[in-house]
């Protein structure tokens, strides 16, 4: 019995050293968890401030470019050569309300004729949140900047529309004022000699100066006014080789019914002042001329001043000049001008050549119309004797028919020239000046006198004397009969009284002048402005309440869209301001 009660016991014993191995385990686990604990505590804190230091950069980045950017546009603001605040009160405006004003450290202005150069450049610190805890407790925030607006060499050629519409709606008033308004614009901000304008006013032609139109290898029908007749040809290229010959036009009226050769003095066609309804194709008044290259702002505002609206409308015969004075294959002829003292000595090197970096070319292209018929004289017509004599004595025309066949003139000769004199209606064989006519004299003879001497009784004695004709006939060349008679008149007072009237038109005007249509004109307007734009030139265009048709041309003629205005009324002067402030480069240079 002893036996089994000491078995229990000693059996009991195993159990506690059991409990005894599991309690250190389970300390030992415990022990290990807390490790654990404080490794992840350690990882935890690494990525929060691995992840605060992005933040704090992420912060810092965006303060660093809203001050950069505020910079950015200040001085830009500044440096604008139309900017009348001062420069640097500019800058700190634009800081101070973005919040920023206490960053900045300075501004510097450098400015001149055509020129202004604004720098500035802050400092500002960024306190840190979580980059605090490395020891970094604050990040320096530099800014700096520089703007600059300069007009660098600028050549431009303003070609604008002065036809008739013009006269319309205020336009020519409100086109003169926004000229004038780009002028001022234009001078005002360039430095001396690096600007220069040339003003090319068209309607149904451009007219030249005696002293420009010299230059060039043009005809010499005559010399009462200085356009040219280009060739489809022509309108291709850019240049124009002053040794190739061109035609001179016709200085002729192919509208209205005019005779300037009877008045006194004798009023030659388009020479009026523009106070009748005179008006020649190509018109020699220096208000329809070109004005080539200047930069005297006083003179260009005057010479817009005197602008005058009436003729035709000729969009590629402008576009074809005002290019050309942006051709380098003109040199030339401005080093010319400038010798005879008609151009400012500070152009003898221009045009500029394409390849010039520091010259930029412009063409601003203005119409409230669309190309319409440009009128010509036939080469039949255009030289050598009309068959029109002109008495200037007596102002009294003669016609020079031909031979008499049928004795017209009633002299019983025939095979002698036969001439019509339209003053009164009578045929004859010379021209009125240059023969005889006999002329019955009528005198009273007495036949009876009475005692006191006084007579009593007359008879009429008729004695036949030859009186040579007073004055003296001329042939009229063709160039002098046109620019003196319009063709309406030659064919009215000519030749209608004698000749049946659609045979007299037929003959004498629309055998004699010619015309090209709008739609060719059309083509030729994009060759000389796709040309323009081959070279670079910046064409820029403007629809002033121009029909459909024009508005197009001019759109397609443009640089870009962006570079053509249709506008109306006072907006012709947003327009050219606009126009103006393109022009000058304004850029970032920092």
């Amino acid at each position: 019995m002893p036996v089994r009660d000491n078995a229990p016991r000693r059996r009991a014993a195993a159990p506690t050293r059991a409990r005894s191995g599991t309690g250190f385990a389970r300390r030992f686990l415990r022990d290990e968890d807390g490790t654990l604990l404080l490794f992840g505590i350690f990882a935890f804190v690494i990525m929060l401030m691995v992840a605060g230091i992005g933040v704090d950069l992420m912060h810092f980045e965006r303060n660093r470019s809203s001050l950069q950017s505020t910079m950015d546009r200040a001085v830009l603001a500044a440096a604008d050569l139309d900017q009348e605040l001062d420069p640097q009160a500019v800058v700190n405006d634009y800081l101070d309300k973005a919040g920023l004003s206490d960053f900045l450290s300075s501004v510097t202005v450098e400015s001149g004729m055509g020129y202004r150069v604004v720098s500035a450049t802050a400092q500002g610190d960024f306190h840190t949140q979580f980059m605090k805890l490395t020891g970094v407790e604050t990040l320096s925030i530099p800014a700096a900047t520089t703007a600059e607006e300069r007009i660098d060499g600028v050549e431009i050629s303003l070609v604008l529309d002065v036809s008739g519409s013009m006269n319309s709606n205020s336009r020519l008033i409100n086109l003169k004022s926004a000229a004038k308004d780009f002028v001022d614009q234009m001078v005002a901000n360039s430095t001396d000699g690096k600007l220069s304008i040339s003003i090319i006013p068209y309607a149904t032609q451009v007219s030249l100066p005696d002293y420009m139109i010299s230059e060039f290898n043009v005809s010499t029908e005559h010399a009462y006014s200085n356009c040219v007749n280009f060739e489809a040809s022509d309108f291709n290229s850019a240049s124009m080789n002053p040794a190739t010959p061109l035609k001179r036009t016709m200085h002729f009226d192919p509208w209205y019914d005019f005779d300037g050769r009877d008045n006194d003095p004798m009023e030659l066609v388009g020479l009026d002042n523009g106070l009748n309804s005179t008006l020649p194709v190509c018109e020699a008044m220096s208000s329809r001329e070109i004005l080539p290259l200047s930069r005297d702002a006083t003179a260009l505002k005057d010479y817009i001043d005197a602008f005058m609206a009436r003729g035709n409308t000729s969009l590629d015969v402008g576009m074809k000049w005002g290019t050309a004075l942006l051709d380098p294959s003109l040199k030339g002829v401005v080093s010319a001008m400038v010798t005879s003292g008609d151009v400012d000595a500070a152009f003898s090197d221009r045009p500029a050549n394409y390849d010039d970096g520091d010259t930029l070319k412009v063409i601003v292209l203005m119409t409230d119309g669309e190309n319409t018929s440009q009128y010509y004289i036939n080469d039949g017509y255009r030289s050598g004797d009309s068959n029109i004599w002109w008495n200037d004595q007596e102002e009294k025309y003669s016609v020079y028919v031909g031979l008499d066949a049928d004795d017209d003139d009633g002299d019983g000769i025939t095979g002698e020239p036969l001439f019509y004199w339209p003053f009164d209606n009578t045929w004859h064989d010379h021209a009125y000046g240059e023969g005889t006519y006999d002329e019955t004299v009528y005198e009273r003879e007495c036949t009876s006198y009475r005692r006191s001497g006084s007579c009593r009784r007359y008879r009429t004695v008729a004695t036949t004397v030859t009186v040579d004709e007073p004055g003296s006939a001329a042939i009229l060349s063709y160039a002098g009969l046109w620019a003196y008679t319009t063709m309406e008149s030659v064919v009215e007072d000519l030749y209608e009284p004698w000749m049946n009237d659609s045979e007299a038109w037929n003959d004498w005007y629309y055998s004699v002048r010619n015309y090209v249509d709008s739609s060719t004109k059309d083509a030729r307007t994009k060759a000389i402005c796709d040309a323009a734009k081959d070279h670079d030139i910046i064409v820029f265009t403007i629809g002033f309440e121009a029909p459909w048709r024009g508005k197009q041309v001019i759109k397609d003629c443009a640089s870009s869209n962006s570079h053509f205005f249709d506008v109306n009324g006072l907006e012709i002067a947003d327009a050219f301001s606009s126009i103006a402030s393109s022009i000058r480069k304004l850029r970032l240079t920092q």
